[in-house]
């Protein structure tokens, strides 16, 4: 059974969520503050984490990263913030999409099946046995491995996905409704800017100079480009 955590300080939303949740077949842990969040996240290994941002003990902006440091697990953050800088915050310290309260319980799930869907499809995805090199960068698909020089980079799946799509592809124009076709999915419901933040984390990883880039060019208004010289 698909477990999920759900991490809210607001029993008025926790309850009604877990009670619906079950019923759709989940099995679902509760839990009311970040501290004990993050201990249940890292000792029950849920399938996917719904956190809330404003929470006592630790934030979710603070849950998020430190699972971040050891976890690929899905994360679907619940934020009352409007902001635009407060939901860009959240992809950036590694969330995979967000719902702004309120919220619908059917939104909720189909957030959910979409998220655990694009897992699946991801740990059925056979990297090809070959090597693929522009400049100093080398990415060895068949060890998933992305090298710059002599250094080896750490990169995220949905990262090492980007760039392997734009190296197979370099010197073309590759628009952002195939890259989002290509890495996240065609029942991708989340925000388009997570393109964006996903092209920012790999310049700072491979690029000498992230704000003038060498390797992936903006194609404004159409997508990017990884260039070859």
């Amino acid at each position: 059974m698909t477990r999920l955590l759900l991490i809210d300080d607001d029993p008025m939303i926790t309850e009604p969520l877990a009670r619906q949740l079950g019923a759709a077949g989940y099995e679902v842990l509760v839990t009311h503050d970040g501290r004990s969040g993050l201990e249940l996240a890292q000792t029950q290994k849920p399938d996917l984490v719904v956190l809330d941002v404003m929470m006592p003990e630790l934030d979710g902006w603070e849950v998020c990263q430190k699972l971040r440091q050891n976890s690929v697990v899905p994360i679907l953050m619940l934020t009352a913030l409007g902001d635009e800088v407060d939901r860009i915050l959240g992809l950036e310290l590694g969330a995979d999409d967000y719902l702004t309260k309120p919220f619908s319980v059917r939104e909720l799930k189909a957030r959910i099946k979409a998220l655990l869907r694009r897992v699946e499809l991801d740990q059925h995805t056979a990297p090809a046995p070959n090597e693929l090199v522009v400049g100093d960068i080398r990415v060895e698909l068949d060890s998933r491995q992305v090298y710059k020089g002599d250094e080896l980079l750490q990169l995220r799946y949905k990262e090492f996905e980007l760039l392997s799509l734009l190296l197979n592809r370099a010197g073309d124009v590759v628009t952002r409704a195939e890259l989002f076709d290509k890495i996240w999915g065609t029942d991708w419901l989340g925000d388009t800017r997570t393109l964006d933040v996903h092209i920012r984390w790999l310049r700072e990883k491979i690029e000498e100079d992230p704000s003038q880039p060498r390797y992936i060019q903006t194609v404004r208004g159409v997508g990017y480009r990884m260039v070859t010289d």
